[in-house]
């Protein structure tokens, strides 16, 4: 169930998007070439099995057979010799004297080793300091060898005898005695070791009388092992049978392993060439078949220079190959494995895995025979995870840098703000998110593979689109600390002003195509579009390109909005709430909004975007109407009496906000552009709104009429404050308007300002 689950997820993977339907076919094909070259190798491996079983099982039986004939001779050997006894009358006194005669020549045999094993000893000990001077050769090897291998069977033969005596108090003395071969011997393993671990180098400097000695010494040794096994085995299955003949008694009694040795010293010749090219991979992944040139050089040497120097039966070129794939194979698992591994190390080893078998094939060895496989077979769970790499370091580095930003942001750090070369506040973060964005891009590029970049490129896409979603819920936290009173002191709302500025125009950073450079969302989809499949193009990048740019564009608005919110918040707050009451007929507030928009202008006109400029100002034109209609409703004691001059106030406020706004195109260095006109249309519901309160009470509901028909969004709540705010109001005028409402059916349309009015 397990193994269904973990194909429906890898499945899944594999068709992400509609159009990958596309690849069914060459996904298909992909897995029954793999399926064939699976199989394939399991037959290979099933019939290699199959030999090794039939030969093993052959070989048991004639062992078996073997073993049974010897127990048939031994046991009719026992038998004449029993008979033997009975046969010849003296047999028990001959027997005597045999053994006696047998023992006596034995311990003149001992006694003459003895006497001369020192001599012996120091002629080999000459011989290996000779071979001491000359390691590359060693010319007294095989002697050396001999006689070391003739010491230590005296020596083995006189601790045997010692143990095997009645009177065991010399062992110690005897063990004395022969303590100085134990150092000869480390002294001749010394030399051993240096020649196997410089066997290929001894190859190369075409060395071969060395080589073939060394070989012939492991040979014995060999040799002399498998007899020590098979001794032991034959003492421990017929331990009573066996005691009683010499042959089984004598000589070495204990394993030697050199050959054993032999093979962990290829082991120890690569590993440090394994080390060093760690190092070098580390610093330079790319350069990683450069790296290893000297595995396959190392092979070579096997194959060409060694295999004929070599007994046969060892085929040395596949011992070689077999533990140098299994140590090269360690060395990727582990890289593959270490959760630290950059996108760039782990391209480099994906990328590693088919030149490695295309150069083993050149040395003669197909990807089947090589087991296991150098990455396990998970080339595909490793594209997956390289992928995954790069999102994990984009998503990373996003994280980073939007903390750093809410952190200055929320502190209001001044030196967090930059200016570009037109002067305009900036963020410094931005450049190096879109530089990341170009490294990780390239990065994502590197794999020559598009369902990697596509996998990146979604990454990056919802990376963005989380940024300007959490921007905006930023400023809205932030904004809202300055609306709640008590609000925050002034030098602290100028920083807060100052952020929304840089904001802003990084977004229209991001978007702005000119004739001088190129926004960086352009230059980001020029990046990528080489990099996918005009399928992904088409139904996914552009889409995901076209919602960004409006992200950005909304985000810069906001911000702008923002801007003109705060001002009203806090710069305004007493001076709207002034409006329609008795204060209102005597202050001039709406000179001193216009006054004080012209400082703001004045103030950010150099720093703030020229299209943003422009976006200012109508929303400082329509967040003045917005709070100005809300005012009539909201507003404590606004109160509309017949006698009080409201229309001439009316039509002052109306006039002075137009000829604030009229003007601005010709000040500030001429750097603002006013839609004046536009303004002009907007501000014409002011006029219905002194209709509504002038009408009389039989007109208001024709006046409603019209500008529920002309503005859509109208809301029944307002109306109803405002004419309550009328002296002769009553009930019946208010039923009659709302009688008319239900009426009256207006299509929705754009939102009009009636929209952002309270």
């Amino acid at each position: 169930m397990a193994e269904i689950e973990g194909s429906i997820v890898e499945l899944a993977d594999l068709l992400r998007h509609p159009e990958d339907l596309d690849k069914i076919s060459f996904l298909k094909s992909e897995f029954t070439r793999k399926k064939t070259a699976i199989d394939g190798q399991l037959k290979i491996g099933l019939k290699e099995q199959l030999e090794v079983t039939q030969n093993g099982m052959g070989s048991i039986s004639d062992g078996q057979r073997t073993v049974n004939q010897i127990k048939e001779e031994m046991m009719k050997i026992d038998k004449l010799c029993a008979e033997a006894q009975n046969m010849i009358r003296d047999f028990p006194d001959i027997n005597l004297v045999s053994q006696v005669h047998r023992n006596f020549s034995q311990v003149e045999t001992m006694k003459a080793n003895i006497e001369s094993f020192d001599g012996r000893l120091k002629d080999l000990e000459q011989m290996l300091r000779e071979d001491d001077q000359d390691l590359e050769n060693q010319p007294n090897l095989l002697n050396i060898h001999h006689g070391l291998t003739q010491l230590r069977d005296i020596r083995d033969d006189a601790m045997d005898q010692i143990k095997r005596a009645s009177d065991t108090s010399l062992e110690s003395h005897l063990q004395d005695y022969f303590t100085r071969l134990g150092d000869v011997i480390d002294w001749f393993d010394d030399h051993v070791g240096t020649a196997c671990m410089n066997l290929i180098p001894l190859v190369q400097a075409d060395n071969k009388g060395m080589v073939v000695r060394l070989a012939l010494v492991i040979e014995e040794e060999e040799k002399i092992d498998n007899r020590v096994k098979a001794l032991q085995d034959a003492q421990r299955e017929h331990k009573d049978l066996a005691s009683r003949f010499k042959s089984m008694t004598s000589g070495p009694k204990q394993l030697r392993g050199y050959k054993e040795k032999f093979l962990e010293a290829i082991k120890y010749y690569a590993q440090p060439q394994f080390e060093k090219a760690e190092e070098m991979f580390l610093e330079e992944p790319e350069k990683l078949p450069n790296i290893m040139k000297w595995y396959f050089n190392d092979l070579y040497v096997v194959k060409v220079g060694m295999a004929n120097l070599m007994p046969k039966k060892w085929k040395i070129f596949k011992t070689y190959t077999d533990i140098y794939h299994g140590m090269m194979h360690d060395w990727l698992t582990k890289h593959i494995d270490n959760p630290e591994l950059s996108p760039p190390h782990m391209l480099s080893i994906i990328d590693w895995s088919e030149k490695y078998y295309t150069k083993m094939a050149k040395l003669g060895w197909d990807q089947a025979t090589l087991q296991p496989h150098v990455l396990d077979s998970r080339e595909a769970e490793l594209i997956r995870e390289y992928r995954q790499l790069i999102v994990k370091s984009v998503d990373e580095w996003m994280d980073r840098m939007f903390a750093a930003d809410k952190r200055s942001f929320v502190d209001r750090k001044p030196d967090s703000l930059d200016t570009n070369e037109h002067g305009y506040f900036r963020t410094k973060t931005l450049g190096d998110m879109w530089r990341m964005l170009k490294e990780q891009t390239a990065v994502a590029g590197s794999s020559n593979r598009t369902d990697v970049a596509e996998g990146v490129f979604d990454a990056m896409f919802r990376a963005l689109k989380s940024r300007q979603n959490l921007w905006q819920n930023m400023i809205d936290s932030e904004a809202q600390k300055y609306k709640s009173p008590p609000g925050a002191d002034g030098e602290s709302m100028q920083v807060f002003q100052d952020w929304l500025v840089a904001i802003a125009n990084d977004q229209i950073a991001c978007i702005d195509d000119n004739e001088d450079q190129t926004g960086y969302l352009t230059r980001f989809q020029r990046d990528l579009e080489p990099l996918v499949s005009p399928a992904y193009m088409s139904a996914h990048a552009l889409p995901a390109l076209d919602a960004l740019r409006d992200g950005f564009v909304d985000l810069g608005t906001h911000c702008i909005t923002a801007f003109a919110g705060l001002i009203f918040a806090v710069d305004f707050r007493a001076t709207v709430a002034d409006f329609f009451t008795a204060k209102w007929y005597q202050e001039y507030g709406m000179k001193r909004i216009a006054t004080t928009f012209d400082d703001y202008i004045g103030d950010y006109a150099k720093v703030l975007h020229r299209s943003l400029l422009d976006v200012l100002v109508e929303e400082l034109a329509d967040e003045l109407l917005a709070h100005y209609l809300s005012a009539a409703a909201r507003n404590k004691g606004a109160r509309f009496r017949r006698a009080d001059p409201f229309t001439e106030k009316f039509k002052d406020d109306v006039l002075t906000a137009f000829e604030f706004f009229a003007g601005l195109g010709d000040g500030h260095d001429g750097l603002v552009t006013v839609d004046f006109a536009a303004i002009k249309r907007k501000w014409r519901v002011v006029d219905k709104l002194v209709r509504l309160l002038e009408a009389d009470k039989a007109g208001v509901v024709v006046v409603y009429e019209e500008f529920k028909r002309e503005c859509w969004d109208l809301q029944m709540g307002w109306v109803e404050s405002v004419l309550r705010a009328r002296d002769d109001f009553d009930r019946s005028m208010l039923a009659a308007v709302k009688a008319k409402a239900g009426e009256v059916y207006v299509e929705r349309g754009p939102e009009t300002i009636m929209s952002k009015v309270k």
